[in-house]
This record gives C-alpha cells, structure tokens and sequence, in this order.
C-alpha cells in the first residue's frame, strides 16, 4: 500500500501546509502504508496552453516534471493533496498542476483510488480549499475520505496542536486502501463526470483505442 502526497507550497520543506501533510502521512504509515511526499516547488511544471494535443494521444508537448508525477500518482493507492491559502484559494504552483491534469480528468486514470486533503491559512479560507483540493480529487476519479483545515495566526504549535486529527486523516486514508469506503453523494459526481467526460473518449477512440476499450471494459461506455 502506497499513499503519497502533493504539497504545493512554494516554502518546500519550511512550509506548516507539509507539516500538516506530514501528520498525515506519518497517520497512514502506522498501519501499514509506505509513504512518500511530493513538493511541486522542486519540480518543473509548465503551465497548460491548451493547445489540446494531448486529447489525441495522452502526451503533453511540454517535455517537463507532469508525466513522471503522474506516474507515480497513479503508482499509489492514496493521495494526498495540501496547499496553503493564497487570496481565498490554493496557491499557482498547486493551480497549475492541475491545470495540466485535464487529460488524466478525461480519462479518468485514478479511478478507484481514494484521497483527502489538507490546507493551513493565517486566518480564513481553509475550510474552502480543502473543499476544492478533495473536488479536484473527484475530478479525477479518486473519491475522498475527508480533510483538514489549520488557522494558524502565524504560530506554528497552532498546526503541531492538529497532529493527532492529521494522523487521524492519514489512518483513515489508510483504511479506506485496505477495507475499501463508501459515499453515495461523491459516487454521484463521479458517475455525472465519466458521463459527461465520455464524449470525449468517444470522439478520440480512433486515436486512442485501448483508452476506449478501458472505459468500454469499465463499463462507463455501453
């Protein structure tokens, strides 16, 4: 079991944000789970142009960091998204990411994985980045088991205070792997997504058979 998690601050290792990141992983490590921590301030992630090549063969014309990321995105069995509030949402460095993961959207590579997501702020905004982090999660086919938000007020043992709540998230993360974990209302939009993102499929299969014979196999195309 593999859960791994994408940190988007641009602070790197002196960020609360991958502090908080880290309870939780730490969380899922004591049962059972190996874990890794991404921090996208280290990588090379060029921002989407929306040229839509890679609607037609899965690769983007960026020769960048992206592929490799989603590798092992899709190499794990939990993922974990964190961010710090930057102007009420997630910081550039995290937007462009996901930017760039509209074709992994489309075709719905994360399916059946499961996440949550975590996020600190000064003082306001925290509550609603989690709740965009776990629906980019959705968008991608990974349903959330939750998150996590920390108003610091500047004061780093406000986020050290969280740690048994941040391990807490990570163990139910964790269990979610192993055991498996239910949400009507997340399977929904997720069941509205592949139904909408199936037009797409639909019009590429000829440039990309074996995705459509996928989503043919999953049962998302009849």
């Amino acid at each position: 079991m593999k859960i791994l998690a994408i940190h988007g601050s641009p602070r790197s290792i002196r960020s609360t944000t991958r502090k908080l990141a880290g309870f939780a992983l730490e969380g899922a490590a004591e049962s059972g789970a190996e874990t890794e921590m991404i921090d996208l301030a280290d990588y090379h992630v060029t921002p989407c142009t929306a040229c839509e090549v890679c609607s037609l063969n899965g690769i983007c014309v960026n020769d960048d960091d992206v592929p490799s990321l989603l590798i092992r995105m899709q190499e794990a069995d939990g993922i974990i998204f964190g961010s710090p509030v930057y102007i009420d949402n997630i910081t550039g460095q995290m937007k462009v990411f996901f930017d760039r993961l509209a074709d992994a959207i489309h075709y719905q590579v994360l399916a059946g994985k499961f996440g949550c997501s975590v996020a600190t702020t000064y003082e306001s905004g925290g509550d609603d980045v989690v709740a965009y982090l776990n629906h980019v999660l959705n968008y991608l086919g990974v349903i959330s088991v939750g998150g996590i938000s920390v108003a610091t007020g500047g004061k780093m043992e406000t986020v050290d205070a969280t740690e048994p709540a941040a391990k807490a998230l990570g163990k139910k993360l964790a269990g979610a792997v192993m055991n498996g974990f239910s949400d009507p209302a997340q399977e929904a939009i997720l069941a509205d997504n592949r139904a909408y993102f199936q037009t797409i499929v639909k019009e590429n299969r000829d440039f990309r058979p074996e995705a459509y014979e996928r989503w043919v196999r999953m049962g998302w195309i009849k």
